[in-house]
């Protein structure tokens, strides 16, 4: 008998109607399999954005009401700080959730949310969409093709140049909400670290600073505007920022040192008062390296092979980035698909959950180590039976633990 969620309209709730809320245009494809039918936004601003932007479905403040809706999935698109607490309660009401990416800002809350997930059995997605990213991909493929041999360390540049605009004009400059950008931000290259490199960090140390914009004198209460109404190329320099948030004490510069769990070493820096923005990986292995100058369609892929005499040597061979349609290079729709169909039918996905755990683990502890004195701090592991349980891509059990 065939499966009426295969031919009847997914219902899709969103929790959160703000800075990522364009993956609703990817979820609401109504006769096409998927319908966005409820938004639940705390702010009158996003109660609003969200009754212009889909007018069919039901508009809420109230969390409850979300989630008596009927509903087949839901994306949690809150603060990072929130996603948590809303994440736990969609899944204990049995709904499929897709939990944007960092999965929380502290261990704990991460771990709550597996936990929560592995207990009822309620099916868990988390949104690393740089795994869809076709740098990230296409350098992948390269890794598995063996073009490199065995990979043995991973280097990881990221250049923020918006960073001013993005990251410290509102609540992403606050501790109390992100823990820290080496976790906020990071997280993403964190997993993709771990994705090229085919394991988990276990020891993890970190320095980093507030070296600029903690001394940039224009403060304002940004709570009233979103980063499209602040955003402009003319923010420059960065000590010339202006209406920066009131509270700033997150570092605006990190560097973190990896010892993954299958003895590969990676490093990952990230800045953001730099002029371009854009992130460079450099990967190492037993038969040669690849690096990415440029990130987005058209930019290309060095692949090295051959040992040279000396100095610097063009590569082998140039491989172009692909594009895509939608966000990220074609990211963003190619996450929310693969979210329905798991939604729908279970099975292993291209994130893992377990990943999102360990790149918030490892975001975490470096953040702690830069802190304090720099030293090493060791990744707590999982419990077995949520490896397994995990990895195994979360089958479907008769009743709940």
């Amino acid at each position: 008998m065939q499966n009426t969620m295969d031919t009847v309209d997914m219902k899709i709730g969103v929790v959160g109607f703000g800075l990522r809320a364009g993956l609703w245009k990817h979820a609401h494809k109504p006769g096409q399999g998927s319908e966005v039918t409820v938004v639940c936004d705390t702010s009158k601003r996003g109660r609003a954005d969200a009754a212009a932007k889909i007018p069919t479905a039901k508009v809420t403040d109230d969390l409850d009401v979300l989630l008596a809706s009927g509903l087949d999935a839901v994306l949690v698109l809150t603060p990072d700080n929130q996603h948590a607490v809303v994440a736990v309660e969609t899944l204990r009401a049995g709904i499929p959730t897709f939990c944007e990416k960092p999965l929380d800002v502290t261990l704990e809350a991460a771990d709550l949310v597996l936990q929560t997930a592995f207990e009822t059995g309620t099916r868990l997605y988390v949104g690393h969409n740089m795994r869809h990213m076709p740098v990230v991909a296409q350098m992948r493929q390269l890794i598995l093709d063996g073009t490199i041999g065995e990979v043995k360390a991973i280097w990881c540049r990221h250049f923020v140049g918006n960073g001013g605009d993005y990251y410290f004009k509102d609540w992403h400059a606050e501790r109390a909400n992100t823990t820290g950008l080496l976790l906020q931000k990071g997280a993403h290259d964190i997993d993709v670290i771990h994705w090229l490199a085919n394991g988990y960090t276990k020891r993890v140390s970190a320095v980093g600073d507030l070296a600029v914009y903690g001394d940039v004198a224009s403060r304002r209460d940004n709570s009233d505007r979103r980063m499209g109404d602040w955003f402009s190329l003319d923010n420059w320099p960065p000590t010339e920022q202006t209406d920066l948030n009131p509270v700033i004490d997150v570092e605006d510069i990190s560097m973190m040192q990896m010892v993954l769990d299958n003895g590969v070493l990676a490093s990952y820096q990230q800045c953001h008062f730099t002029p371009d923005y854009w992130r460079n990986y450099t990967v190492i292995g037993t038969r040669g390296r690849i690096e990415n100058f440029g990130d987005g369609p058209g930019d290309v892929i060095h692949v090295w092979t051959t040992r040279t005499q000396d100095g610097f040597s063009e590569p082998d061979a140039k491989v172009e980035i692909l594009d895509g349609d939608g966000g990220h290079g074609g990211a963003d729709p190619k996450l929310i698909a693969e979210f329905l169909d798991f939604a729908r039918h279970g099975g292993t996905t291209q994130t893992s959950p377990v990943a999102a755990r360990q790149a918030v683990a490892a975001g975490v502890l470096a953040t702690e180590s830069l802190r304090t004195d720099g030293s090493a701090r060791t990744v707590p592991q999982l419990a077995p039976e949520l490896l397994e349980y995990f990895n195994a891509g979360q089958p479907a059990r008769t009743t709940a633990l």
